[in-house]
């Protein structure tokens, strides 16, 4: 089973993709810290400060300004693939899909989890990129 979210930015693909690649931009939207710049077959230390956790991905596949793909683990290995398709010069629709839920019922709570983590991401990139917004981040509250 897989999650899919996509969203459409006022911003150019090269400018999205470097929000991600770019260790000194990541922190304004996703994580507040990323070890190095995203390359096909490095393995990228994430950090979250605000909650004082720290995770590994693993860059399977970049396509400048057009796909990221990498692998992470919480509990089993997940692939994620991120693709950037240009409507034009200025406008980017940004597709997230992550595999390899398990298929059961069990797996329910946590699909509808990663599919909100991965709509407050995208939201909070799009504030990024169009507005300069950076406080959003790390203000998702679950209780």
């Amino acid at each position: 089973m897989k999650n899919q979210t996509k969203i459409k930015i006022a911003r150019s693909a090269h400018d999205v993709f470097e929000a991600f690649v770019d260790p000194s931009k990541i922190g304004n939207f996703w994580f507040s810290s990323s070890s190095k710049r995203w390359e096909s077959g490095q393995t990228i230390t994430l950090r979250y400060e605000e909650y004082q956790a720290e995770g590994e991905i693993t860059i399977k596949e970049i396509v400048t300004d057009k796909k990221i793909s990498f692998e992470w683990d919480y509990g089993t290995m997940h692939l994620v693939t991120i693709t950037l398709t240009a409507i034009d010069d200025t406008t980017t629709v940004v597709e997230v899909c992550e595999e390899e839920f398990p298929e059961s019922a069990d797996a329910i709570p946590l699909i509808v989890g990663n599919k909100e983590g991965w709509v407050y991401m995208l939201t909070c990139l799009k504030g990024y990129l169009e507005h300069g917004i950076t406080t959003l981040r790390a203000a998702l509250v679950h209780e």
